[in-house]
């Protein structure tokens, strides 16, 4: 028999000391095709997400992925993450948290500007929350239309203190 991950447990505890400090409590991901989430703020491979419960709806952590629904512009979305993928998680307000190392075999393909479709009626870019895809013609087929920033920057002069976990 294989031995679980402390990995989703850490998370966990994690996020419960954020929310009872009544901190901000961030994930921030590498995705790959496996997740699912707001494809035009992924930034190099990479995605910031706020996981507190005014922000979310039907937060489920379990010992295989992060699920939830949030708003992205107005508009609902259901959000996907792999327990593997998952790079870290912190108190926004003060960085405390953990960080932990992820080997993702897959690498992420990103839309480059001229490719990424536009909405004809609003001349925006037409993208959405979409499961990340090796080939750019299936990232065009799942493509939605989401248009704000929800995630806030860290603040510059805070400094986080995170721990690897190998």
């Amino acid at each position: 028999m294989s031995e679980t991950s402390t990995k989703p447990y850490f998370m966990r505890a994690i996020y419960e000391w954020c929310t009872d400090n009544g901190f901000t409590p961030y994930m921030a991901v590498k995705v790959n095709a496996a997740s699912r989430v707001p494809m035009e703020f992924v930034r190099n491979g990479e995605i910031v997400l706020n996981i507190s419960f005014g922000a979310t709806s039907a937060l489920k952590m379990d010992n295989e992925a992060v699920a939830f629904k949030a708003r992205f512009g107005g508009i609902s979305r259901d959000i996907y993450v792999p327990v593997e993928n998952v790079q870290a998680i912190y108190a926004s307000e003060n960085g405390q948290g953990m960080a932990f190392e992820v080997d993702l075999p897959e690498p992420l393909q990103e839309l480059s500007p001229s490719d990424v479709p536009v909405n004809p009626v609003t001349g925006k870019p037409a993208l959405g929350l979409a499961a990340v895809n090796s080939r750019i013609e299936e990232a065009h087929r799942n493509a939605g239309h989401l248009t704000e920033k929800t995630a806030e920057p860290q603040k510059k002069s805070e400094k986080p203190s995170l721990k690897i976990i190998k």
